[in-house]
């Protein structure tokens, strides 16, 4: 099983390590973490029982929102996932 794990990932960082990328390349492999994060993120935040939901008592919506608020003003990874815990779990206490 270490094989079938580390053979397809180290192939290709052996053949990208050879060859010259172009800067505007790397500069574009900086937002594959954001993108791969809000891929899996924003349909766990929205869909409710296959629907997409956007009201009052989807707890998660709005421990989002507030997520984002805060990571944008305050850039602290700890306050952000604090901020967002104690967002969701009020919310579901007091709305539902």
């Amino acid at each position: 099983m270490m094989l079938v794990t580390f053979i397809p990932r180290y192939i290709p960082m052996l053949i990208v390590g050879q060859i010259d990328l172009p800067e505007r390349l790397f500069r574009a492999l900086r937002y594959v973490p954001v993108a791969v994060l809000t891929a899996i993120l924003v349909p766990e935040a929205l869909v409710r029982n296959g629907q997409v939901s956007l009201s009052l008592d989807n707890a998660y919506l709005y421990a989002s929102i507030a997520s984002i608020v805060i990571a944008w003003r305050f850039k602290n990874l700890l306050l952000t996932i604090g901020g967002g815990l104690i967002v969701f779990f009020l919310w579901r206490f007091f709305i539902g």
